[in-house]
């Protein structure tokens, strides 16, 4: 297990690592909070509500259902940002694993990141984002798909120009989609007359109930940890990464628990529940059949911030594994390009990957796959702030998790629910997403032996 005990020099070099291979630092503290925000709010704050009420039992519980998500969403974040401004490198989650539990559970993560989750998340948001496009333009489904590939290269295109560029596009699209949500909130709350929180009981209120709608609302979270994917590449991540999660987190929840009341105060929670689109039903009876339009048109923009994101802070990911020889062909992967000064490469592997997933049609399949996986290794991730203050007492922490270790085992008992719960209920797809990340294992043995051969081959 590679530790990070040895030496405070040797961790404060290795953060400076990203720096001296090429990438820039050039992401602020606002295009750092646009990245959570963007990534988070994508289309389900627009279709979850549904789901949350119906299971939550009461308008009541389902709020405090989206309060309990966020809780345990801000506890992850509060705990991650103490690991991240100890280990501020490009690579996120993958990089922490790698010092805290060693280079084979690093490895694995990213594998199931890179290979699936990651193309087949941008896969899954581009089709959304061109299904949703038909509401103004008829569109077959070989129109749709190809549709999804432009806009994926697209976004490859600005990122690979330009950090900096990708970033600016994540904050303007997170102004955007931001606007047409503040007008349902603002007018829901203000005009609604639907009684909202007090309204009737939907059904017997139960913790599994409960339970089910906090699930829910952790989905709708999901993806705010992506920024510590890029950390070598914020021009202060031992100041600026804390803050982003606390603050792009904060907005988030008060986003959702806000939506979520102004949408209940519209329309009776009844029609929410029988609704698959309740933000655009509120929308229509607040504007007319011109809200449905507008909801849509927040709904491109929210989608497209979102896919940006993804890719922005997804392709990291399999660009830190190369970096570190934890990848076939790792220095191709690892590359920067000369004139960009981005990781092309590493962006054209996640690229094609996606557009692989969008002809296939099975892209959410992929993605239900590794879910379980997925929150093993963040659950781990959160954990490891206990191992960092055991274990490594003299690594510099400009910041520290309020409230040790009660935050924490916050985090960790959220985490430990989605894996029981995601384990019980979804049990093929749970013991599938085991299977490949299994897979992973000779690839890794694979790639351990061959770089020991060139160890000893240099000596």
């Amino acid at each position: 297990m590679e530790s990070i005990s040895k030496s405070k020099i040797r961790v404060n070099d290795t953060v400076n690592a990203s720096e001296i291979k090429g990438l820039k630092k050039e992401i602020g503290l606002f295009e750092a909070i646009a990245i959570v925000i963007g990534v988070v709010i994508g289309s389900g704050i627009f279709f979850k509500a549904s789901f949350v009420f119906k299971n939550a039992g009461s308008p009541m519980m389902g709020i405090m259902a989206w309060i309990a998500g966020g809780v345990i969403t801000m506890a992850s974040g509060l705990t991650i940002a103490e690991i991240a401004t100890a280990i501020p490198k490009t690579g996120g989650v993958f990089v922490y694993l790698k010092e805290l539990y060693g280079e084979k559970w690093a490895f694995l993560f990213g594998w199931v990141q890179s290979v699936i989750y990651v193309p087949g998340a941008a896969a899954a948001l581009a089709i959304v984002f061109a299904t949703q496009a038909t509401t103004f333009v008829p569109l077959n489904d070989l129109q749709q798909k190809l549709l999804a590939i432009a806009m994926i290269l697209i976004i490859m295109i600005s990122n690979v120009l330009s950090t900096r560029l990708g970033s600016k596009v994540q904050f303007i699209s997170t102004i955007g989609k931001l606007i047409p949500i503040f007008i349902i909130i603002g007018y829901g709350l203000t005009k609604g007359t639907a009684h909202g929180i007090v309204g009737a009981t939907t059904s017997t209120v139960t913790i599994t109930g409960f339970g089910t709608a906090i699930l829910g609302t952790l989905w709708a979270y999901d993806g705010w940890v992506g920024v510590g994917n890029i950390a070598g590449e914020l021009k202060n991540p031992k100041r600026d990464l804390p803050k982003s999660i606390i603050f792009g987190v904060t907005m988030i929840i008060a986003v959702y628990v806000l939506i979520n009341l102004a949408i209940i105060q519209v329309i009776p929670v009844e029609e929410v529940i029988a609704s698959s689109k309740p933000a655009s039903d509120a929308a229509t009876v607040l504007f007319g059949s011109g809200g449905a339009a507008l909801i849509s048109a927040g709904i491109l923009i929210s989608i497209f911030g979102a896919l940006n994101g993804y890719l922005l802070t997804g392709v990291r990911i399999p660009f830190a594994m190369a970096q570190d020889g934890l990848m076939p062909y790792a220095s191709f992967f690892g590359k920067i390009n000369e004139k960009y000064q981005t990781p092309l490469n590493a962006f054209v592997l996640e690229v094609i990957l996606a557009c692989i997933y969008v002809f296939s049609g099975s892209f959410e399949m992929l993605t239900n796959l590794v879910t379980f996986i997925l929150w093993i290794f963040f659950t781990m991730a959160v954990a490891g702030v206990f191992i960092l203050r055991k274990k490594h007492k003299h690594i510099e922490r400009p910041y520290q998790v309020p409230l040790y270790p009660i935050v924490p085992m916050v985090g960790i008992i959220g985490g430990l629910y989605i894996i029981v719960n995601t384990l019980f209920t979804d049990t093929t797809n749970a013991l599938y997403g085991l299977a490949i990340t299994i897979i992973g294992l000779p690839v890794y043995i694979y790639i351990s032996k061959k770089k020991e051969m060139m160890k000893q081959f240099t000596k």
